[in-house]
């Protein structure tokens, strides 16, 4: 790729690619799981009533455990957004006239399948950013109101690990309740109708990303998989 004129720039890190894709396979055990617990599809394939019985109680598990990496990821990415030494995403989100400028320019170039490229393509641009924000408030909003579903269920105000842990989900989550429509089955309508607004985000992610791949020419769909993409020397 020097050769023809094109440089190799580094575009995610191990520890962004290692994140990504946990995010990734988390995501999709959410889903499957999420779906069982709301509208169960399908049973144990063992007859035994003992362990067929613990079908729901294992979804529910890997459920809250792919929710809690979840948590962990979005504190992460968050620090990240400000404070990371590689690239810091906020400024790409700023209202400011060159990122506005940017955003325009890469939605054209989307919308006019590539026949106008007026911007820097090595570097994550307004538009990525501003698309991958919309995912993490949407996520952020899945935890919130995944987390009151579950301070629900501890009716007695306890649990394994004390009366402090509800008392803090109540604290933080309760506000859900009246901003969905005042009851928990609004809050869980709510969580279930997000589920299909993120699924269609991954679907034009994954669209995009190929997409960005044939028409720029540019390897971008290797920033996930070896963390570095090619852009045209000037």
């Amino acid at each position: 790729m020097s050769k023809s004129g094109y440089k190799r720039v580094k575009r995610m890190t191990t520890f962004m690619r290692i994140n990504h894709w946990v995010v990734a396979i988390c995501m999709v055990a959410a889903v499957a799981t999420g779906l069982y617990i709301g509208h169960p599809y399908y049973q144990s394939f063992i007859s035994d009533p003992a362990v067929d019985k613990y079908v729901m109680a294992w979804n529910r598990w890997v459920h809250f455990m792919a929710a809690i990496i979840f948590d962990v990821s979005s504190i992460v990415i968050a620090y990240l957004y400000f404070f990371s030494r590689f690239e810091k995403p906020y400024k790409k989100i700023l209202p400011t006239a060159q990122n506005f400028m940017e955003f325009l320019a890469v939605l054209g170039n989307l919308i006019t399948f590539n026949r106008a490229k007026q911007f820097d393509s090595s570097h994550a641009d307004s538009f990525n950013t501003v698309f991958f924000l919309i995912f993490h408030l949407m996520l952020a909003w899945m935890l919130l109101t995944g987390l009151q579903l579950y301070v629900h269920g501890l009716e007695s105000g306890l649990s394994s690990i004390g009366s402090w842990w509800p008392w803090m989900l109540h604290l933080f989550t309760d506000w859900t309740v009246s901003f969905t429509g005042g009851t928990y089955m609004d809050v869980r309508i709510s969580h279930h109708e997000t589920m299909y607004y993120i699924i269609a985000w991954v679907m034009f992610h994954i669209y995009y990303q190929v997409w960005r791949t044939i028409f720029w020419q540019e390897g971008d769909i290797n920033i996930v998989f070896g963390g570095t993409k090619y852009v045209k020397e000037k």
